[in-house]
């Protein structure tokens, strides 16, 4: 093995051993942001801790990009993911560029506060800035079939917005005192990474509208319209090389189909028709 890459290494022009091209190590941020299912991977800390130690790791990396693709999800993953990454990028003394692809809304935005310049295509979808919860009610269709709900708790806001019992005032306003509290938490961070550079009406930025590269830029969302591969040769020059931080899937466990612990596949499923839900938010 030393033998076949000292060979390989003798076969490299000198010049290039002294002076390597510049590499920029991409990390795919793709997906919606919470725990992971059977029928959908999820972006979290859990499984991006070792794929973001990676990227500040390869050799001579000169900067990390991350590849972003998300309609958004937890905001306490994509808080931890955000401050892992910058922890490291301060650590090593890397930079670290964000570019939204599809769409980078809502805690998708939120991982692109990681990075010190936020690029997106024109056709980008990006913003969100709000909180969401939604569901369905069903008391009146338990009593046509005839069904009767039974619960029982210590606590008398453990049912909270039971989707089998007729709403209660109560239980909505603490609910929208909940949202508004993480609505709250949302906006700061953002306007602490952001700072001067967002020029639009709070109102209007943190309204939970979306926008498209050019009008995000405009906003102060994001820097400038480009994608990754042309705005990193700006910075670092033609000859930069772009390495990308790949999952690392086992091959028994892709054919065995094997889940995480505690899910089971009724919890996969609903977990799948919300990933589509945040998707189709979006149109996609």
């Amino acid at each position: 093995m030393k033998k076949a890459i000292r060979k390989l290494i003798s076969k490299l022009p000198i010049e290039s051993l002294a002076n390597p091209a510049p590499v920029v190590a991409v990390l795919p941020l793709e997906g919606v942001i919470g725990t992971s299912g059977r029928f959908s991977n999820a972006i979290n800390i859990s499984n991006l801790e070792e794929k973001i130690k990676s990227a500040f790791e390869v050799f001579n990396v000169k900067a990390v990009a991350l590849a972003i693709n998300s309609p958004g999800g937890s905001p306490v993953q994509s808080e931890l993911i955000v401050m892992r990454i910058r922890e490291l990028s301060a650590e090593k003394e890397i930079p670290v560029y964000a570019f939204a692809q599809d769409v980078a809304a809502s805690g998708g935005y939120m991982l692109a506060l990681a990075g010190e310049e936020i690029y997106a295509h024109q056709a980008s979808i990006v913003g969100s800035i709000g909180v969401i919860n939604s569901g369905f009610g069903y008391p009146a269709a338990i009593e046509k079939l005839g069904i009767e709900r039974r619960v029982y708790t210590a606590g008398e806001s453990k049912s909270l917005l039971d989707p089998f019992k007729p709403e209660v005032e109560k239980d909505v306003k603490m609910l929208k005192n909940l949202l508004k509290e993480i609505h709250d938490f949302f906006k700061t961070f953002v306007k602490e990474a952001r700072g001067d550079r967002l020029k639009g009406v709070q109102k209007t930025v943190f309204s939970g509208q979306v926008w498209n590269g050019e009008e995000a830029t405009k906003l102060g969302l994001i820097d400038g319209v480009g994608d990754m591969r042309s705005t990193m040769k700006e910075k670092l020059g033609d000859d930069v090389k772009f390495k990308y931080i790949k999952e690392e899937k086992s091959f028994i466990k892709g054919m065995l189909g094997m889940r995480a612990q505690n899910s089971s596949i009724a919890d996969d499923v609903i977990k799948t028709l919300e990933t589509r839900g945040e998707w189709g938010r979006f149109g996609l």
